[in-house]
């Protein structure tokens, strides 16, 4: 892609090493203790942190400013953003005004349908498709041009994400999906919680198949991990994560805040 790395997360991730990122969720509000005391829970055991971007349509701290707050902690954001809240011209502007702040990761997401969330007769705007966005996210640090094909002073080289849920049906659609988004010019992919081995061990080989192909570029996957939650008349569950029917015995052990049963000794240094 480039001779030089554009952050922490690429050069691990294209040298091949093993990866671990947790998610972080910005706070109801405007106290910024809440996600720097999250960031130094993980801070000894992630290279990444996933910021989310209003996460199951409920309002919260931005993602630009809760990916600050940890930059400035000396931890990595992957900041997440959805189409769901924004056009073109504000995916744009926050684009460029997050690589302004030394943000150099994005995720790019549709959105859970506000209809889930706190308000939901809230609009929404769907402008373009997460696709899309991986697309103008690629355009604009390679080109150096916005949508309108205008020079921008300085090009936001991110290095760009898109999701992939091994778990929904119809399960060969979501390999083609994948495929969209690897040729709209995603450099690496995560997926949704993943429980169900066998099903994702099944996701990987068609993936690996269908990125065979020579007219495209591989993409490295990080599979998804979550706190998984008691579900209504018994049993446990994690949203779109393919959960299994031996899951109880995963569910002992899960801690109930993030990283304190990571790892102690994944730390790196470079």
């Amino acid at each position: 892609m480039k001779n030089a790395s554009i952050s922490r997360l690429e050069k691990l991730l294209t040298a091949g090493e093993f990866v671990v990122t947790a998610e972080c969720g910005p706070p109801r509000g405007s106290n910024r203790e809440r996600i720097i005391e999250k960031g130094k829970l993980l801070q000894d055991v992630v290279d990444a942190l996933n910021v989310t971007d209003n996460q199951t349509a409920i309002v919260r701290m931005s993602s630009i400013a809760a990916s600050t707050h940890l930059l400035n902690i000396g931890l990595e954001p992957v900041m997440q953003m959805v189409t769901r809240d924004r056009n073109r011209i504000a995916l744009q502007s926050d684009i460029m005004g997050a690589y302004s702040l030394g943000i150099r990761n994005i995720l790019c997401l549709t959105g859970d349908h506000q209809s889930f969330g706190s308000q939901p007769d809230a609009m929404n705007v769907f402008d373009i498709d997460s696709m899309n966005l991986v697309r103008t996210v690629k355009e604009m640090r390679e080109t150096g041009q916005d949508m309108s094909g205008h020079e921008l002073d300085e090009a936001p080289k991110m290095f760009v994400g898109a999701a992939a849920n091994p778990f929904a049906d119809p399960f060969e659609y979501r390999v083609i999906r994948l495929a969209k988004k690897i040729d709209a010019g995603a450099d690496f992919i995560q997926t949704q919680c993943v429980y169900n081995l066998e099903r994702f061990r099944e996701w990987i080989k068609l993936a690996r198949e269908e990125g065979s192909h020579p007219s495209r570029g591989y993409a490295p996957e990080i599979g998804g991990y979550g706190q998984l939650y008691e579900q209504p008349g018994g049993g446990y569950g994690c949203p779109g994560g393919g959960y299994p029917a031996h899951g109880r015995r995963i569910q002992k052990g899960c801690g109930q805040r993030g990283g304190e049963n990571l790892p102690r000794n994944h730390r790196r240094t470079a």
